[in-house]
């Protein structure tokens, strides 16, 4: 009995702290301040309320920004007509190195830059790629650091699930 309800009490608190990390998520959305990687238009998240959305923060040096591309091309065309936005968000210092990476790596799905790191600042980004998966209310439902293949099944099927709701 004692460990049932310290497991309840665990999960309680473990609720809470998903909660408040998504409250802070949201909050910090708004103060990003996304370009295009020429630097001139600006990209704002709160726009893509009503879609469920994968913001994917990556950079040029990250090899499994890499590997990670490819899944990302796939979901954006299996899961765009549904409701998915994908957005790759940028975090090199140089957009040549971007561009360049871009050359060899084509892409499906929006990109976007952070120059001025602000956004991975307000996610508190840890790792490289993160991706945070918003729900159409505009809520972090879930955060992945980096990228292994063998988890793309089970990120399509959350992915899949918050389109269904």
């Amino acid at each position: 009995m004692k460990l049932i309800i310290l497991f309840l009490f665990s999960l309680k608190f473990s609720l809470i702290g998903i909660s408040a990390q998504a409250d802070h998520i949201e909050q910090a959305s708004t103060a990003c301040q996304l370009t295009t990687l020429d630097g001139k238009t600006t990209y704002d998240l709160q726009e893509l309320k009503g879609k469920v959305v994968y913001v994917d923060f990556w950079a040029s040096w990250c090899p499994p920004c890499v590997k990670s591309f490819p899944f990302l091309n796939q979901l954006e065309h299996d899961l765009k007509d549904k409701g998915l936005h994908i957005v790759g968000v940028n975090l090199d210092e140089k957009p040549a190195d971007a561009q360049a990476f871009l050359a060899n790596n084509p892409v499906d799905f929006s990109i976007v830059a952070d120059a001025s790191k602000q956004c991975a600042k307000a996610f508190e980004l840890m790792a490289m790629p993160t991706s945070y998966l918003i729900d159409k209310k505009g809520n972090v439902r879930h955060i992945h650091q980096g990228f292994r293949s063998d988890e793309s099944k089970q990120l399509r099927t959350l992915i899949t699930q918050l389109l269904m709701e």
